[in-house]
This record gives structure tokens, C-alpha cells and sequence, in this order.
């Protein structure tokens, strides 16, 4: 299969390349500034940028499938002269008007859990428009709705030391919103299996790890694994608001309103759909795996919250 990964310059698409690559397949990784070093050896590169047309419709034209990967972080306020909509919405319609013009057969969807067409931030307002948008496509879609994912190059554990301090520090809500981090390997097996197995049309799916983590637990895991200890604050959401209101302009600030109304959001599943891929939360790595830490050096403050998924 001659397969484009929209995005695949980024963290999980030079994950997709390569596990699509090792499959066999024909990859090519779009991109807007795509540096050929950047992705795994046998991938092509192209340039394109998604929310400009004319500059993705031939390239698009040329595969069999397409993998839709591109994104502003929910994390980060988007760049200056850019908008979730346009790169997540208008984006994504492009990648659907090319393909289907250009007699793409498979497309699949990079979404997320909080996906809404009427929510009020709008990561996931754009996210919801998009995943309409690909309902309404004749492609053969898959939409997958994954939640944080980590990983070599991923920003989640990394965020989270860039939003506090070691040793003492301050969390929106006391870090309370729940997380269910997946392994970057994990989601690019399921996604790779999404493009091959004609099971996976016409699906979406919510996508999660083997444990639920708040803020919080993040926050002393990613320290822990430093070897530094942290103690966290709560500051109220209303507080932390108004302050990413006041600060929201500032460049280096990496937090702005919608980051703060997207953390009052559950990001966990409640059937993991990762059954459907033939795989249990069982077989999935962990968070604390990943950093180094086994469960009993995780420490009783830190350890996973109580989770029991119903496809578990």
C-alpha cells in the first residue's frame, strides 16, 4: 500500500512511518518544511501544507491511503496567524477533497477524546467539526480518538515540567483532571492495523492506556524519574482563569483560557477500545515503565488512580 502520513514529520508520525515501513508499505511524510533527516530511513518526504490546497492535491493524488496526523497541541496556545479551525477543521477538509478528488480509497483520522463540534475550547470544537466532516466523506475512513500519548520526543511528560517547578509548585485544580497516557509503539500498531484490516471502516475509537493518571501523578512521576521529589499546590480553576487571561499574550507562557478549561475535562475511556485491535490494557507498556519506575518505587502518592475499564 502507497500510504501519505499528513503530519508525519511529527511525534507520532515518524512513529507511524517507520512501523509502516517495517510492514512493508510505501510511506511518504507531508509536511510543510519536511527535513528529510527528520524520518526513518525508506520514508519519501513531501512538501505540503494542509491548509493551503493547491499545495497538497497532487501529492494526495498519488496514494492509496491516507493518514491524517496533523495538529496544534491542546497543550499550547497556537502559534501567532494560525487557529484550531483552520488547521484542524479547514486542514482536514482539504486532505478530504484532495483525496476523494484524487481516488484515495482509505483515510484515517487523527481525533481526540474530548471531540465536539459545540465545545467551547476550540482544540476540541475544531477536532468535533472535522470528525463531521470525515463522516460525511465516500472515503473509507477510521477516526481514532487516542488519549495523551508519550513517548521518545513526546510533549506530555514534558509539559508537565514546563507548567510547574520541582521541589514546590502550583497546578490548576490541584492537577485533578484524569489522564489515560498510551505508549506511542502501542497507538502506531493500532493505527498501522486500522490501514490493513477492512474491520476498522467506518469505525471510531477511543483509545487509552493501561492506567489513569491525574495531573498531579504526572507531575511527581516525571520528577521522581529525575530523582527530585515535588509537592503540589492547588490553585482554584477560576484563579487559574483569570491569571492565563492576564498572561495568555505572553509568548514564553505555555498556558492560556482554553488550556485551563481543557484540564475541567475527563480525558479517560470508558470501554477501551483497544479490544478491537485484539489487544488488552494488559498488553499495553505503562507510563511508569516507560520512565523507569516500577510500581513500588512509584510511591503510594503517585501510583495509578483506581481504574477498572470495562473491555479490560
Amino acid at each position: 500500500m502507497n500510504v501519505l502520513v499528513a503530519g508525519g514529520t511529527g511525534f507520532i508520525g515518524t512513529n507511524l512511518c517507520r512501523e509502516l515501513r517495517d510492514r512493508g508499505h510505501d510511506v511518504t511524510a507531508l509536511a510543510r518544511d519536511p527535513n528529510p533527516d527528520s524520518v526513518p530511513e525508506g520514508v519519501e518526504t513531501a512538501v505540503g501544507d494542509v491548509s493551503a490546497y493547491d499545495s497538497i492535491v497532487e501529492t494526495v493524488a498519488d496514494h492509496d491511503a491516507v493518514v491524517n496526523l496533523v495538529s496544534l497541541s491542546v497543550l499550547y496556545q497556537p502559534p501567532s496567524g494560525t487557529s484550531h479551525e483552520e488547521v484542524h477543521f479547514g486542514g482536514t477538509k482539504n486532505l478530504l477533497d484532495a483525496a476523494e478528488e484524487g481516488g484515495v480509497q482509505r483515510f484515517v483520522q487523527m481525533s481526540n477524546m474530548g471531540a465536539d463540534p459545540t465545545s467551547d475550547v476550540a482544540f476540541f470544537r475544531a477536532k468535533g467539526m472535522a470528525e463531521d466532516a470525515v463522516r460525511e466523506s465516500d472515503l473509507e475512513w477510521t477516526i481514532f480518538c487516542p488519549s495523551v500519548v508519550f513517548g521518545d520526543g513526546g510533549e506530555f511528560v514534558e509539559f508537565t515540567k514546563k507548567l510547574t517547578t520541582p521541589y514546590l509548585t502550583i497546578l490548576p485544580g490541584g492537577g485533578n483532571t484524569p489522564f489515560q497516557p498510551i505508549w506511542v509503539g502501542d497507538l502506531v500498531s493500532m493505527l498501522a492495523d486500522a490501514l490493513e484490516d477492512d474491520r476498522h471502516v467506518g469505525e471510531r475509537y477511543e483509545i487509552g492506556g493501561p492506567d489513569v493518571f491525574t495531573l498531579k501523578e504526572v507531575t511527581k512521576l516525571a520528577y521522581r524519574a529525575e530523582g527530585r521529589s515535588v509537592t503540589v499546590f492547588p490553585v482554584p480553576m477560576a484563579l487559574a482563569k483569570l491569571g492565563s487571561i492576564l498572561v495568555g499574550p505572553v509568548p514564553f507562557v505555555p498556558f492560556g483560557p482554553d488550556q485551563v478549561r481543557s484540564l475541567k475535562l475527563d480525558d479517560t475511556v470508558t470501554n477501551n477500545d483497544v479490544t478491537a485491535f485484539d489487544r488488552t490494557e494488559a498488553d499495553l507498556r505503562t507510563l511508569e515503565e516507560y520512565l523507569g519506575l516500577s510500581g513500588s518505587e512509584s510511591g503510594s502518592e503517585s501510583s495509578p488512580s483506581s481504574h477498572q475499564s470495562e473491555a479490560a
